[in-house]
């Protein structure tokens, strides 16, 4: 699902001959990165109540990666950059990513589960 979420990605870009919408590939490297240094690789802590300023640094940082991945297309759209096409190529895009993370998290509570028992 990864995989197609970066072709869609790539083909937004070369469909139109405009490769502005690769700026929210940028997005797609930085949703991660909170998960990785302030939750230790695990996703865990964005579902918990835990507070601490760095969980709340984290959670917002994360929230603010995943809304400028649907910002930069509307962005750019709007400022004519590209075509309505592509941005609903980035949208339909953004959608599967959120899939693949949503499928991966939920795996990852599994086998935590699954280990506990």
């Amino acid at each position: 699902m990864f995989s197609a979420s970066i072709l869609l990605q790539i083909l937004a870009c070369a469909l139109y001959n405009n490769w502005w919408p690769m700026l929210s590939a940028l997005m797609y490297v930085l949703v991660p990165m909170p998960c990785l240094f302030f939750g230790g690789g695990s996703t865990h802590f964005l579902t918990s109540r835990d507070g601490g300023g760095w969980i709340s640094a984290a959670k917002f940082l994360t929230g603010a990666s995943a809304v400028g991945s649907i910002a930069i297309p509307a962005i750019l759209r709007h400022a004519e950059l590209i075509q309505t096409g592509a941005m609903c190529i980035e949208f339909v895009s953004f959608f599967i990513l959120v899939c693949t993370v949503l499928c991966f998290h939920r795996a990852s509570l599994e086998m935590i589960g699954n280990t506990c028992q």
